[in-house]
């Protein structure tokens, strides 16, 4: 599922080319489970005419922010893509929603081969809802140490399944916790209470740190994600861990090993992640570093 970095990245293309295009049809919406809200006819009657006036990104939605005070917000789940086209996309089964917009010669389609993906046509009061359904945005200015500490030391529980839980902090996924959690040298099954705050405060810049460097590199392509020009991101050719099972630790040399946590795939490095507090200062993140062999 296509994380914060990559719906960043979407965010940061669609911007090039969408502000101050006109929508002029719902052209194709065969798949109206699509549709959170509102209902199916008023989606259809009060997009034809809307311009965007911007883009942007909430948690893990792709935020197209419409006159009139109306948003129309995408999630892409596993499998979903959104990009503007010069030929009309409404032929691929794929495709499920197609706006035209403009002269009638470019579209913005949806692809979502696993029909996973869902929109919502919010009003001002419906934008606010979604915006106050999800924790803080973990690269605002406004999210700092004392913020995600704040949060470790209130939450009795497993650091892995806290940083996946969006209500406590917006946008982050398996990929990103495990680089994350790699990077700070914090176990993933570590209680959130045990941690000091200065593990506190290197994990707030490990968060940060895998985040901007994935937005840089235009998100990471596992199987499905394209950023909003059709383009793969590069991301994944830095994993430290994520993916990288049996090979070695970057940092030590230690095999990565592969544990289930809350249902879910989780690398880490036993050495430098380990299971109980340790006893002396906890590991500065490290800088970026190149692509390793895979």
């Amino acid at each position: 599922m296509p994380e914060l970095p990559e719906v960043e990245t979407i965010a940061r293309n669609l911007a090039t080319q969408l502000p101050g295009c006109q929508i002029l049809a719902v052209e194709k919406l065969d798949w109206e489970r699509m549709v959170e809200t509102p209902s199916l006819p008023l989606f259809q009657s009060t997009l034809p005419g809307r311009c965007v006036q911007g883009v942007g990104r909430r948690a893990k939605w792709l935020l197209l922010l419409l006159d009139g005070g109306w948003t129309l917000a995408l999630h892409l789940r596993m499998s979903g893509r959104v990009g503007v086209s010069g030929s009309n996309p409404s032929a691929d089964r794929h495709t499920h929603l197609v706006l035209a917009l403009d002269d009638g010669r470019r579209f913005l389609g949806f692809r979502d081969p696993r029909k996973f993906g869902r929109v919502r046509l919010l009003d001002a009061g419906g934008f606010t809802k979604l915006h106050t359904a999800y924790g803080p945005e973990p690269l605002s200015d406004q999210f700092r140490p004392a913020d995600l500490a704040h949060i470790l030391s209130t939450h009795h529980t497993r650091l892995k399944p806290l940083l996946l839980n969006q209500a406590v902090l917006a946008g982050l996924g398996n990929i990103y916790v495990d680089e994350a959690l790699w990077l700070a040298g914090l176990h993933p099954l570590r209680c959130s209470t045990t941690l000091t705050f200065t593990e506190g405060s290197h994990l707030h810049a490990a968060i940060r740190s895998v985040l901007t460097a994935a937005i840089q590199r235009g998100g990471s392509t596992l199987r499905d994600y394209r950023d909003g020009y059709g383009e793969r991101g590069h991301n994944q050719e830095y994993f430290s861990v994520y993916r990288r099972t049996g090979q070695p630790c970057p940092r030590c040399g230690t095999p990565i090993e592969r544990i289930r946590v809350a249902q879910r795939g989780t690398h880490l490095c036993p050495v430098c992640q380990p299971a109980a507090p340790a006893t002396h200062s906890p590991i500065h993140p490290s800088p970026p570093h190149s692509p390793h062999s895979h």
